[in-house]
């Protein structure tokens, strides 16, 4: 299994690059939108996840290892191959594609060729929950210590840490001082 690729890119095409790495090149797929970005000669590594069936072997091409692993969680949903995963990548990037899940967006996966509406669906049903723990906990808005402090105060009033997280993501204003939070994080609570 090939993990990444470090090289040059010697030959761009729709939907592929091939990469020179040490005079081998390697054929890696890559969503329309990154795909756009490279030019012919630009020094690359891409996280790759390998696609191993009895007549083909493709690597699936990724900037981040957070992309690929979102990635890996798509394709783990039954009846969503590879092809349609990278599709979705090439309609929105890693960040609007957790926000689509998390929010329940099905329109959002509307734009991707071979994926329909109850498909769209299960990847929400299915990933909502496993990308919860990380993808819900986006509080780059808010410095660390103090997110940990607030979590820490509404714990001690009896939340889950998954419930004080919500509501902290629910604070539209990130100029406020940290008991303003705690307070609308709590009004925000006892809906």
């Amino acid at each position: 299994m090939i993990g990444s690729i470090k090289g040059v890119v010697e030959f761009k095409d729709y939907p592929y690059v091939f990469v020179d790495v040490n005079g081998v090149g390697y054929k890696v797929l890559l969503s329309n939108s990154l795909l756009s970005k490279l030019n012919i000669g630009e020094k690359v590594k891409f996280f790759t996840h390998s696609h191993i069936r009895e007549d083909m072997f493709d690597l699936y091409g990724f900037l981040s290892i957070d992309e690929l692993k979102l990635f890996e969680r798509i394709i783990g949903v039954d009846g969503v191959g590879p092809k349609t995963a990278m599709s979705i990548f090439s309609i929105g990037g890693k960040d609007e594609i957790i926000q689509a899940i998390i929010k329940g967006d099905v329109t959002f996966f509307s734009g991707v060729p071979r994926l329909g509406r109850k498909s769209a669906q299960k990847i929400i049903i299915e990933l909502k929950d496993r990308l919860g723990s990380k993808a819900e906990l986006d509080l780059s808005a808010y410095d660390s210590k103090e997110s940990k402090d607030i979590i820490s105060v509404l714990k001690s009033f009896g939340f889950t840490s998954r419930e004080a997280e919500e509501a902290i993501r629910a604070i539209k204003d990130k100029d406020i001082t940290i008991e303003e939070k705690i307070k609308l994080s709590l009004k925000y609570l006892a809906k």
